[in-house]
């Protein structure tokens, strides 16, 4: 299992190179919208897709709402990478759940291919996407009332980590029921089977 959890995605571009087993002009990615879908300025996806294109991979853009689990085998099937772009959280976990990318993500990790999160698709790698409640920015739900999530990872991950942000999530992390990990935009986590592993710049974020 190899899962690449990052806050803005190919700001890490090295290190989402490093983990290929093939160059990128021979890597299939499947960019997972749903997440942008709400959002009115999805320019950092727009950049994040331009970049993955400047590196050669093979993008197929690919929407997870009104997909059932067999129409989800089939689009994945031939991807070397899973790359879930952030944006809105909720609907993103909506859209997941709705059209079992749960089930399929699990099943084509198990296979070698690689999940890259960046900010609400590394929130979904997680237990619960609770963490996107933390910031004082109020976000709609979309009608969801259970915020758990794919449990690849067992803590969950605070994103977009800067210095004002610090006493907001020491609060936090002392009701929540899970480990928290934290990321600037310059950091991801690596996670190959049981380790876990702090890769980019910048030292690791401690309370």
């Amino acid at each position: 299992m190899k899962i690449l959890l990052t806050s803005a995605g190919m700001r890490v571009k090295d290190e989402i190179l490093k983990i290929l087993p093939k160059p990128p002009k021979n890597t299939n990615v499947a960019l997972i919208l749903d997440a942008t879908t709400p959002i009115r300025n999805i320019h950092f996806a727009e950049i994040d897709k331009s970049r993955m294109t400047k590196e050669g991979f093979q993008i197929e853009e690919i929407y997870l709402r009104g997909k059932t689990v067999n129409e989800l085998r089939e689009l994945l099937k031939d991807k070397d990478v899973i790359y879930v772009e952030g944006g809105q959280p909720f609907y993103l976990l909506k859209q997941a759940k709705k059209s079992g990318f749960f089930t399929v993500v699990k099943e084509l990790l198990q296979k070698g291919v690689i999940y890259i999160g960046v900010s609400a698709g590394t929130y979904l790698a997680c237990a619960t996407i609770e963490p996107a409640l933390w910031k004082p920015k109020k976000r709609g739900t979309f009608g969801l009332t259970d915020f758990s999530a794919m449990s690849l990872v067992p803590f969950l991950i605070f994103v977009h980590y800067r210095p004002q942000h610090k006493k907001l999530i020491f609060e936090q992390v002392k009701k929540s029921t899970y480990p928290v990990k934290i990321l600037t935009d310059e950091q991801a986590l690596l996670v190959t089977d049981t380790e876990v592993t702090l890769v980019g710049k910048q030292p690791e974020v401690k309370l």
